[in-house]
């Protein structure tokens, strides 16, 4: 019985990068497991491999996941971000034996977290996101994949070549950790002393920033663009929450900040770098999706 638990954090590894949803992958891990154990006992002796089992039935609950959480998506009030992950050293991968096919390809299991790789994923359709996350970055033979998705290995694996080509369109250098630090250090110090002509300088002048507010709390609906737009907007939110504090974490396995109110985690923003400026934020806010970051 030991074999089966001991597959618990590989799943909801699993499952967080299949849905973008701490809280999602914990309740189809949950479901996963209720399965299991709803087995006769002849039924669990009889499964030679418990952990494939496992993942089998977790990679399909998590499409079915996928395909409602898209209506449930277009429904949604602004903007969807994924859900934010505290330090990833607390969500390491377990690696399962590689695929020899396409291995130039192959995705890091740190790389997997990173909010804009998140992001590139919700723009997928379900069975691409299902296929290219099992492949490429946890390495599963097509083969086992088609059990999962309902499709045969080779449309399996055109599955996962169009979902390629989406991340390497959307995919920019990545800057080194101590760049990225020091920009984020850099733009918590200018967003604390509201200062407009700092925050654009380190600012792309094409930047964006999202924000997920769910309805729940103050957001900007749609992104705002620009770096000019970007700085005031700040400043101005600033304004409007004094005694905010801002503290340097790391946010989906990179320097990121988190405010807080009295104590309260009210936002955690993930960045993007690149060209020794910052391109993207990504501000959520919705308190649901800080449930993580607690206090």
């Amino acid at each position: 019985m030991s074999e089966p638990l001991s597959q618990r954090r590989h799943l909801i590894n699993l499952g967080y990068r299949l849905l973008g949803s701490l809280t999602e992958a914990e309740d189809a891990v949950q479901e996963t497991y209720a399965r299991w154990y709803a087995l006769s006992p002849r039924q669990r002796e009889a499964i030679e491999s418990p952990g494939a089992w496992l993942t089998t039935v977790a990679g399909r609950i998590c499409l079915d996941v996928l395909g409602s959480a898209r209506v449930r998506r277009e429904a949604y009030v602004g903007e969807w971000i994924p859900e934010p992950l505290p330090d990833r050293a607390q969500w390491p991968g377990t690696s399962e034996p590689a695929d020899p096919a396409d291995p130039a390809d192959a995705v890091a299991l740190d790389e997997s977290v990173h909010m804009a790789f998140l992001v590139v994923l919700e723009s997928m359709t379900p069975a691409e996101r299902v296929a290219f996350v099992l492949h490429d970055v946890f390495r599963y033979p097509f083969a086992e994949i088609a059990g999962i998705v309902g499709r045969t290995p080779a449309a399996c694996r055109q599955l996962a070549t169009s979902a390629r080509r989406r991340v390497r369109a959307a995919r920019a250098p990545v800057a080194p950790r101590g760049e990225q630090a020091a920009l984020v250090r850099d733009f918590k110090q200018a967003w604390q002393a509201k200062d407009i002509k700092a925050l654009v300088g380190l600012l792309d002048p094409d930047a964006a920033m999202s924000a997920d507010g769910g309805g729940l709390v103050g957001a900007a609906l749609r992104p705002v663009e620009g770096a000019e737009r970007i700085a005031q907007y700040l400043v101005h939110f600033a304004e409007k929450a004094p005694g905010l504090t801002l503290l340097e974490r790391t946010v989906n396995g990179r320097p990121g900040l988190v405010a807080q109110h009295a104590g309260v985690t009210v936002t955690v923003a993930a960045f993007d770098v690149t060209g020794g400026r910052l391109t993207h934020i990504w501000a959520v806010r919705n308190p649901a999706k800080l449930r993580a970051w607690g206090a």
